[in-house]
């Protein structure tokens, strides 16, 4: 029975970093997250439901938890002191704290509050994504060199999954481990120590009714998953929530591949890139599986703009290089339509 406190602090002496900062921002995230769940529990009691009637910079109507869970990461980050700015899908711009706070504060968070809050309504296991970074210059100013670093620089990626069970999963760079919200005490319990995903899962994840606008190698990808050939253990199994983190922890624990390609409507994809994309593929390539974007691995991707969308293909890594492989064989001009998109 080890806590997510006493797992962080033991993971931190055993690399001789146990300062106690990185350690008070991922218990403040971890507050954040079980008052997040209580408002999730309680949505349909606490008429919370529904449409806040406003929209996020991507133009997508925000619903009243999307706010809520918005509020209470950026209201837990700021008490704990060691954050001093927040990338979040829900702001326009970056939320940088004050002088007091940024002065001394290590650590830029960039966060998802509520993903895939568009199943709220239907009983659908949602989630929190989040990614830490280093600041690269200390001091009152926040710059940009602190917010628009590549995946390669993050210090931790994670989420938090509110389901049957609510479970925080997390990585530094040292393996991936879970821990079950246990609500009778209060506290993140350890229960998956060192996760691994199949190198050969038989699971895809993937929105076919947007097949007429997927290039033409998601298209043979998708053939290739629905063919009989029982050595491969094809035809996979497709299994699509409509909700990233419910799709990616499902094929995390059981091997398989999620996929949100870019199409010709959005070359880049939905997806974005530095509070999707890169905290989850850290957690990917840490449990042993790849994360891409049809051409190149997520975690190098230099972000040119803080919303800035990306298409993923992360999963068991026998499946995703197949995907690579059709994508560049049979969509090789597809990329250079995809890196205009994700610069406009």
């Amino acid at each position: 029975m080890k806590t997510l406190v006493e797992f962080i602090w033991e993971q931190q002496e055993k690399m001789g970093k146990a300062t106690g900062e990185f350690s008070r921002l991922l218990n403040d995230i971890g507050i954040a997250a079980k008052i997040v769940n209580r408002d999730v529990n309680r949505a349909g009691l606490a008429e919370v439901l529904g449409y806040e009637g406003t929209t996020n910079v991507q133009g997508e109507s925000q619903k009243k938890l999307d706010v809520i869970a918005n509020n209470e990461f950026i209201k837990a980050l700021r008490n704990g002191k060691q954050c001093a700015a927040i990338v979040s899908e829900e702001n326009d711009e970056v939320v940088v704290f004050d002088e007091k706070i940024t002065e001394n504060a290590k650590y830029i968070v960039a966060i998802d509050p509520l993903d895939g809050s568009s199943n709220i309504e239907v009983n659908v296991p949602i989630g929190t994504i989040f990614a830490v970074y280093k600041r690269k210059s200390l001091g009152k100013t926040i710059t940009t060199e602190d917010v628009l670093q590549a995946g390669t620089e993050l210090v931790c990626g994670g989420y938090i999954i509110y389901g049957s069970s609510t479970m925080l999963v997390y990585t530094t760079g040292d393996g991936v481990n879970g821990f079950t919200y246990d609500p009778t005490c209060g506290l993140f319990i350890l229960s998956h120590e060192n996760m691994k995903i199949k190198d050969d899962g038989n699971i895809y994840s993937i929105n076919e009714a947007n097949y007429i606008y997927f290039p033409e190698g998601v298209k043979r990808y998708i053939k290739h998953c629905q063919e009989d050939d029982p050595e491969t253990r094809r035809p996979y199994t497709t299994r699509y929530i409509g909700s990233l983190i419910s799709d990616f922890h499902r094929n995390l624990l059981r091997g398989g591949i999620y996929i949100y390609p870019g199409t010709k409507k959005n070359p880049a994809g939905k997806l974005r890139l530095l509070y999707e994309c890169v905290p989850v593929a850290f957690i990917a390539e840490q449990a042993g599986a790849k994360a891409s974007d049809g051409y190149r691995r997520i975690l190098d991707i230099q972000p040119e703009h803080i919303h800035q969308r990306s298409p993923l293909f992360i999963g068991s890594k026998s499946m995703v290089e197949e995907a690579e492989r059709m994508m560049s064989e049979f969509s090789p001009e597809f990329l250079d339509e995809y890196q205009r998109a994700e610069k406009s």
